[in-house]
């Protein structure tokens, strides 16, 4: 295995998981890294671990590097298990190790997942640990996006090792952010904060008002590529994204059974273009749930439509529907729309659930019944070509 060295005494020893497509709901499409760094310096210290079954690989990048039972410290910045699945393995392979976790809620998470076996150091946010020539500091980050979550600072190196903030799920052979396309990896950040972060953009904003305030030459991350040329350009995205800003964009998401709802959705893209607003047509059997949901993020019109099924909404919609009750979105404007045969609830259901997420509703619920006419479909795009 080929060592990567961020500076020197100080390596990327994580793995690269090529095939993972979908991360609890949240659908990635070029796979994932779970990114742990060792710092030897007179105390090591190992700063993450990894998904338990890339245990082997990660032990292994460390032997090239020093034998893994002389790791006097495996600092964990965050439960969840795609950082913390390796720490058995690890701690199998380094007995003498002591764990630093967040104090009270990582020491909570971590003996609820592993066990009381290991020897644990809590710290709070402030707390210093030395390594020798260098020192870590420990940052509180909760809710970025569990109570437990911290960052790590070296200042002597002016490296901050920032956990999930800062990531993306993005795989290359390459690990930093000059040796990659940087609007691919951007765009990747987006798709990372909308479908993760974005209902913790408070806890965000706060995060920011630490991190801007520290001397910084690197970011090193648990998913995805490590900032080193382009640390503005994440900093500005996240604090866009936390602010709840919006660009000049309207979606029109949907789902149609024979067309009718389709047929609306083309004549209200139609309006938006015609008001000078710029418009995505997304069709929810067509584009997956994530990626819509990296779209919402920064938009700031939404229509959504559905024709009724069953007295109610067509499932994808739905699902639509609860995956944005999760996530918060902000400082949105919209509308519901939809065809209908005898009934027509789907319209009203989802104009309620548009008004329970605090979306400006800009017009009454658009309905029409069975298949709409072409003087229907041209007052429907004079219409929202006016607003």
């Amino acid at each position: 295995m080929n060592k990567v060295e961020l500076k020197p005494g100080i390596y990327y020893v994580g793995v690269v998981d090529w095939h993972l497509r979908n991360f609890h709901g949240y659908s990635i499409h070029k796979g994932t890294t779970y990114n742990a760094y060792l710092i030897v310096d007179e105390k090591i210290a190992l700063i993450d671990t990894v998904k338990a079954p890339f245990a082997g690989e990660l032990l292994e990048r460390i032997a090239e590097i020093i034998d893994p039972a002389d790791i006097d410290y495996v600092i964990s910045n965050h439960v969840e298990m795609d950082h913390s699945g390796a720490i058995p393995a690890v701690m199998k392979a380094a007995p003498n190790a002591t764990v630093i976790t967040s104090d009270p809620s990582g020491l909570k998470g971590l003996k609820a997942h592993y066990g009381s076996d290991f020897e644990f150091q809590q710290v709070k946010a402030g707390e210093v640990i030395s390594l020798g020539k260098r020192t870590l500091t420990f940052v509180a980050t909760p809710m970025l996006h569990w109570p437990d979550n911290m960052v790590t600072y070296c200042p002597e190196e002016k490296i901050l090792f920032s956990n999930d903030a800062f990531g993306q799920h993005f795989t290359s052979s390459k690990h930093f952010d000059d040796e990659v396309e940087l609007s691919q990896v951007m765009a990747d950040v987006q798709g990372y904060y909308a479908n993760i972060l974005m209902p913790y953009s408070a806890q965000t904003k706060k995060a920011l008002s630490i991190v801007e305030g520290l001397d910084l030459e690197l970011i090193a991350p648990s998913h995805g590529i490590i900032w080193r040329s382009h640390i503005k350009e994440v900093l500005n995205a996240y604090k866009y994204y936390s602010e709840g800003s919006t660009a000049d964009t309207a979606l029109v998401i949907f789902d149609s059974m024979w067309h009718s709802t389709e047929s609306m959705a083309h004549s209200i893209a139609e309006g938006f273009t015609r008001r000078g607003t710029a418009v995505r047509l997304l069709d929810l059997k067509e584009n997956d749930l994530s990626d819509v949901i990296t779209e919402v993020l920064t938009a700031r019109y939404i229509a959504i439509g559905s024709p009724t099924l069953n007295n109610n909404i067509l499932p994808n919609v739905a699902a639509l529907l609860s995956y944005l009750k999760g996530l918060q979105p902000k400082n949105k404007k919209g509308f519901a729309f939809g065809s209908y045969g005898w009934s027509g609830q789907s319209i009203g259901l989802v104009n309620q659930a548009l008004e329970e997420l605090g979306v400006e509703i800009l017009l009454d619920p658009i309905r029409i019944n069975y298949l709409p006419s072409k003087e229907q479909l041209r007052d429907l795009e004079d219409t929202i070509s006016l607003l």
